[in-house]
């Protein structure tokens, strides 16, 4: 049976003004549209803060040929390569279809230009969703993407003009695959983003030895799973250091599979937490970790999860930027 969130305040966070019912979001990537887990028994879109659809471009994209999607130890590699309809079919014919009552529904916006970033935005601002996040990290599509996220003066040039194309909050998805990923959401706080999602996906590859050639067709993918975890807790450490003084919420990702997980991520310094690669597995745990996050703040005597956000207490001197 899904957990009725409505009867425990203790799991509602306030996030760039918005009232997300539990601090779970589920990933872009991860559930299509919005409704791909509804067809499971016992699934509910409710037990999510906030759903992130899956990234969309200006126009139509088919993605990459296959194959596709590999399973690594402890983690999966990807290279779906952004296939989506478009901006005007996931406006005039998937929107429509949401139930808008069940959570906040959060667009992912993706290009290969500044004004492909921009024009998207634009058109998504007139529209039902609660947020935008921005993709300046896509590691597996041939141009945009990665190279955005990894340049400081190109990450803040598309935040600067998605600003300008919208009043919706705006979330800048990070990549790890930078030298420095403060200093990149500093940029992007001074261009306009209003939150972060850290981290996305790192470069990874897989190889079939019998043929000796990449098992995905792309080359390279996006790692995620479990296997990236303990990089993902010390990027969003490093950026909470960015965003604490200005009040400025983080979507914690990458690996979590349990509460435990996911309360690491709130310990170091993320409001929110973004599940993914788990439901692959398990489409049922967002209720057992909305239970386990309730558990742990009833062992701890916290009233609510603003008391866990950054209350990370470090041995001695606070961690260079670099992680030296």
């Amino acid at each position: 049976m899904a957990l009725d969130i409505k009867t425990d305040p203790r799991l509602r966070i306030d996030f760039c003004g918005l009232d997300f019912a539990t601090p779970l979001v589920l990933l872009s990537g991860c559930v299509g549209f919005g409704e791909e887990y509804t067809r499971i028994q016992g699934f509910s879109n409710r037990e999510a803060g906030a759903i992130c659809l899956k990234g969309t471009t200006l126009a139509p994209r088919l993605g990459n040929a296959p194959h596709r999607l590999c399973e690594t130890p402890a983690g999966m590699i990807n290279a779906i390569g952004l296939q989506n309809p478009g901006v005007d079919r996931v406006i005039g014919d998937i929107l429509p279809t949401l139930d808008f009552s069940e959570t906040h529904f959060i667009a992912n916006v993706s290009g290969s230009s500044v004004e492909e970033y921009y024009e998207v935005t634009r058109r998504f601002d007139d529209s039902p969703i609660s947020a935008i996040e921005i993709n300046i990290s896509c590691p597996n599509v041939k141009e945009g993407g990665v190279a955005f996220g990894n340049d400081v003066r190109m990450s803040a040039q598309v935040v600067a003009a998605c600003r300008k194309a919208t009043r919706k909050p705006l979330i800048t998805k990070l990549s790890p695959n930078q030298t420095d990923i403060a200093g990149n959401a500093r940029a992007c706080l001074e261009a306009g983003s209003d939150a972060f999602a850290a981290i996305n996906t790192l470069m990874g590859m897989a190889i079939d030895i019998e043929r000796r050639m990449p098992v995905i067709n792309n080359n390279q993918g996006g790692l995620s799973g479990p296997a990236i975890k303990p990089i993902a807790l010390l990027k969003v450490h490093q950026v909470y250091q960015v965003c604490r003084d200005h009040g400025v919420p983080i979507i914690g990702q990458g690996g979590i599979t349990c509460a435990a997980d996911a309360l690491e991520f709130l310990i170091a310094g993320a409001s929110a937490v973004g599940i993914g690669t788990a439901l692959f597995y398990d489409p049922l745990i967002l209720a057992k970790i909305n239970q386990g996050i309730l558990d742990y703040l009833d062992r701890q005597g916290l009233g609510s999860l603003a008391q866990l956000t950054g209350s990370l207490r470090l041995h001695g001197q606070p961690l260079p930027a670099c992680g030296c």
